[in-house]
């Protein structure tokens, strides 16, 4: 017990006898099960995105940001696809760890959902409305440390539980071959366009080993003018073209 927590359990039991626990700064697991190593989420992002060398997505073939989290929700990589960390929306790498974040929140061993599955669900009068009000994004953890170590292997996210639910394209369950191993989460460019850079980068990792999901059997995305049930709105670009040659939505 350190002296600030042994003056706090000290200064309860002057105050009437009550005991305080202690919180220890190293109950937070760091970057243990984390399912991707920094060099091999790197690797893969920037093989999958078109203004870092890699194919078109079908959207605004914009930089990213990739997060990943282990299966207890911790982050434990982030990077980006360009040349430093101002190359990609500043914004989308907190997107990126809440997507990671929710994918891996509400997919199982036995069944996958992407976030693009949690669109229209979480519509007003959908099954699931208010779903992404829950598991809220911790801001003090989200806005801490230095900005320039975003997006290294020493990102201040890394080792921190964020939270945050995206309900829109980009988040996709990570899965080996025995089951849920964590989650990915991309973002930088349409949701739709996200979702396509997502496929690709966990197929790279060798991570799609997907057992079940909405989309018949698998955790792609479903599009809909109308979006009912686990369906996901169109976002204006060639992004359905790609995601139909690449496999991430259903025959």
């Amino acid at each position: 017990m350190n002296r600030v927590t042994s003056l706090a359990a000290a200064l309860g039991l002057l105050a009437g006898g009550a005991s305080v626990a202690p919180a220890f700064a190293d109950d937070a697991p760091a970057k243990g099960g984390c399912p991707v190593t920094y060099a091999q989420l790197t690797q893969a992002l920037r093989a999958s995105v078109k203004a870092s060398g890699g194919p078109t997505n079908g959207g605004l073939d914009f930089n990213m940001w990739a997060a990943a989290v282990n299966r207890d929700g911790f982050v434990c990589q982030v990077t980006f696809s360009g040349k430093d960390r101002n190359a990609q929306w500043p914004g989308s790498r907190l997107i990126a760890a809440q997507k990671a974040y929710a994918a891996n929140a509400f997919s199982l061993d036995s069944f996958a959902l992407s976030t693009a599955n949690l669109y229209a669900p979480t519509l007003p009068g959908g099954s699931l409305w208010g779903l992404q009000f829950s598991n809220l994004l911790s801001t003090p953890t989200a806005y801490q440390g230095n900005p320039s170590a975003y997006g290294t292997a020493n990102d201040p996210l890394d080792g921190n539980k964020v939270g945050g639910l995206i309900v829109f394209g980009g988040g996709l369950g990570l899965y080996d071959s025995k089951g849920i191993v964590g989650g990915l989460g991309v973002s930088g460019d349409t949701s739709c366009a996200d979702h396509n850079v997502a496929w690709r980068v966990r197929k790279a990792l060798g991570l799609d080993k997907v057992p079940a999901g909405v989309a018949k059997g698998t955790d792609g995305i479903l599009y809909s003018k109308n979006p009912t049930g686990f369906e996901h709105p169109f976002c204006g670009n060639s992004e359905p073209i790609i995601v139909k040659k690449i496999g991430a939505t259903p025959k």
